[in-house]
């Protein structure tokens, strides 16, 4: 039955393959979205904290981003796949809408006056990000052939680790340009404004850079193509590929479970964590301190600077998890161009260092120490980046490319939205509100995900996946 399976799954195409400037063009736009995902994930908890949001209130406050990637991201993976535009193409059209978007996010986001509107802010803001990310997963499949796939995820990441090390320096080298870093209480400091504003500028002029240089595939039958979307019903379509789901998508979405729990416990946390556990600098907390008071409105004044400054470090830090992924990246860049890269194992024991790296947060009293920590954690990332998208394509039918990288943001967000909900608890009742055993929970995450890695297989076969009203075709 597998075998005859195989057999009647349509053939892929062969597509000439690519130089590294083209791959390194088609893949530029990341730079821009990880510009927005760095700048969300190390300094919206820090807005949110300067708002007057308490720690353990932080995990729900982001629970926007999971919600709007599980939304999201399905939607534009099945409305890609049935676009075709004559100059943009397939893929392209979602590309500069969100990168419109969520530019005008950024821009606004550090200037939000209360908390309820910085949290409202984040929920367009990740959509917007989702909306030109998903594609992006999609153009590195649909562009490239089964021997190039694992050297074109590698290269995004490359791009990914050089976007996070940048934007999570930006509000300490806007700083450093003497930028104020201060300000009122309940208001976000400029030097976090002017580095938001350098992303939204960064987010959209390198999408461009890629629309502009990369071209797309057309559909082999235009007429046949239009006749398929035409017949497309969304919600049948995506009930029916969730439920003939491969193999291979739910092996490694066990994997990717404990990952992406482990970053969202990262991106919430870290701030309130390490300005208090590693800085000794917490956020104040304005209601606390008489500001009618000279001497306490000069305490709070010192207070926030401590916490700001402290902020400026932790992003500092967190950058180099991005730079580490991206020597990685580059590394396996050179060596997936010359050799074939068993993705299990490489993915397995970059997930343990990982995990080591966020336990030995607990440990740590320096700047230079929490980078080393840090570095582990970027090696787990450039992994998380690249390994499971390139073990899941092979066994993905090509005209179902988008909707099934969609679907498989699934087990991306709901870890992240289980997170969202337990996190804050957690915290609370079980650690007495010691944000720091958040980051030994991303820990242990990761092992256990790099545990479940076995049950991954290195090369799996295509699984053709019937026509909706059609009979599976497994063995």
């Amino acid at each position: 039955m597998a075998a005859s399976a195989q057999a009647s799954a349509p053939a892929a195409r062969r597509r000439p393959d690519l130089t590294f400037w083209q791959i390194w063009n088609m893949s530029f736009g990341f730079l821009g979205i990880q510009f927005g995902f760095a700048l969300q994930g190390g300094f919206v908890s820090r807005i949110f904290q300067t708002l007057g949001a308490e720690k353990d209130a932080l995990p729900l406050l982001w629970i926007a981003a999971p919600l709007t990637g599980l939304l999201v991201q399905p939607i534009v993976g099945y409305l890609s796949d049935r676009t075709w535009h004559p100059i943009l193409g397939r893929r392209r059209p979602y590309f500069v809408i969100g990168a419109i978007l969520s530019s005008i996010a950024l821009l606004f986001m550090p200037h939000s006056p209360a908390l309820w509107i910085a949290v409202g802010t984040l929920w367009v803001l990740d959509a917007s990000i989702n909306v030109s990310m998903e594609p992006f997963r999609a153009l590195v499949a649909d562009k490239l052939n089964e021997g190039q796939r694992s050297y074109g995820f590698v290269v995004q990441t490359l791009i990914i680790g050089i976007g996070t090390w940048v934007a999570s320096n930006l509000p300490w080298f806007v700083t450093q340009m003497g930028v104020s870093n201060e300000a009122a209480p309940g208001v976000v400091p400029p030097s976090v404004q002017v580095a938001f504003a350098i992303g939204a500028f960064v987010f959209l002029a390198s999408i461009l850079v890629t629309v502009f240089t990369t071209s797309e595939y057309p559909p082999d039958d235009l007429a046949q193509f239009e006749q398929e979307k035409a017949k497309g019903r969304f919600f049948r379509d995506i009930g029916h590929n969730i439920r003939h789901m491969p193999r291979q998508m739910r092996r490694i979405g066990v994997v990717q479970f404990f990952s992406w729990f482990a970053f969202f416990a990262m991106w919430s946390m870290a701030t309130p964590a390490l300005t208090e556990h590693v800085f000794k600098a917490p956020a104040p907390q304005a209601g606390a301190y008489d500001m009618a008071v000279p001497a306490e409105a000069a305490a709070f004044a010192a207070d926030n600077k401590a916490f700001q400054d402290a902020a400026d470090l932790v992003g500092v830090a967190m950058g180099w998890y991005g730079l580490s992924s991206m020597v990685v990246a580059l590394l396996l860049a050179f060596y997936a161009a010359r050799f074939v890269l068993n993705r299990r194992l490489v993915h397995g024991a970059a997930l343990v260092v990982g995990g080591v790296g966020f336990l030995g947060m607990y440990a740590v009293e320096s700047l230079w120490l929490l980078k080393l920590c840090f570095v582990g954690v970027g090696v787990a990332w450039a992994s998380i980046l690249s390994m499971p998208y390139a073990l899941l394509a092979g066994c993905l039918e090509e005209k179902r490319m988008g909707v099934f990288m969609g679907l498989f943001n699934m087990f991306i967000v709901l870890p992240q939205i289980t997170a969202a909900l337990v996190l804050g608890p957690v915290v609370r009742e079980a650690f007495g509100n010691h944000a720091i055993y958040a980051l030994m929970l991303s820990g242990a995450s990761l092992l256990l995900a790099a545990a479940f890695v076995i049950r991954v297989r290195e090369n799996p076969a295509l699984e053709p996946i019937p026509e909706p009203g059609g009979r599976a075709l497994r063995g």
